[in-house]
């Protein structure tokens, strides 16, 4: 039996559009991101998929992403889980930063070593900064010692893995075909983890937005195929414009 999931990075946002680090920070779509939320959809419809389970994050640019794609499939009764272990990475001190701005003042390696090294965390926020999460109140029943003030994509694919295992992998195991709908990092580490990509090679993986990544997988959730739907060349420039947008200017 082939099981199949699809990954689905929320539409652009307000802060992609102001090229802003965004992390936690809970900013909307925008009209193109709704726009891009759709044509994924009807991507996904073209293949002829019919989801029985959605995952997402506990923020609303990927849960807008869902009720967009679900709405737009006719299935906004499926049952929807929401985990904060499927936010975004937290991007630390640099949340709210312009991207450019940033690489103009560090330097784009020491940027580009912030964004994507696969261990190597931003400057962190200080615990009594309003900008932590223990100060958000959709976390007040998590103990604060589990949020981060900062993450690199090792930290985030060691909260993102216990989640996979825990409901997104019974879920496939079951039989149901399975989209999860989240951010560009939480991502990358469930890309990672399924393709056994190298700590290296993943610093160099950018998803882009809105377009969906279909995985099929055996019995044992080894993975068999796996590719974007729509048009392929439109899924490069996508992923080539996420990889610039750190680049000073």
């Amino acid at each position: 039996m082939t099981r199949k999931l699809v990954l689905l990075r929320h539409g652009q946002s307000a802060w992609n559009l102001e090229n802003r680090f965004t992390g936690w920070v809970d900013v909307d779509l925008t009209e193109a991101g709704r726009e891009e939320a759709v044509r994924g959809a009807r991507d996904i419809n073209n293949e002829g998929l019919d989801f029985d389970v959605a995952f997402t994050s506990t923020l609303k640019r990927a849960i807008s992403t869902l009720w967009l794609v679900l709405d737009e499939l006719d299935r906004m009764w499926i049952p929807v889980h929401r985990s904060w272990r499927l936010n975004e990475r937290h991007y630390g001190a640099l949340q709210g930063l312009d991207k450019a701005q940033t690489a103009r003042e560090h330097g784009e390696e020491q940027v580009h070593i912030w964004r994507r090294s696969y261990d190597v965390p931003p400057p962190a926020l200080a615990l009594d900064d309003e900008r932590h999460p223990r100060f958000d109140p959709r976390y007040r029943d998590l103990d604060a010692r589990v949020l981060p003030a900062t993450e690199s994509l090792k930290l985030t694919l060691e909260r993102v893995l216990p989640y996979w295992f825990d409901a997104i992998a019974p879920a496939l195991l079951s039989g149901r075909t399975v989209l999860v709908t989240a951010h560009g990092n939480s991502l990358r580490a469930l890309y990672k983890f399924l393709n056994g990509v190298s700590d290296d090679d993943i610093t160099r993986l950018n998803i882009p937005t809105g377009i969906p990544l279909l995985f099929e997988l055996d019995d044992a959730l080894r993975v068999q195929d796996y590719r974007y739907l729509g048009d392929a060349e439109r899924a490069k420039a996508a992923a080539r414009a996420v990889a610039n947008q750190a680049k000073a200017r």
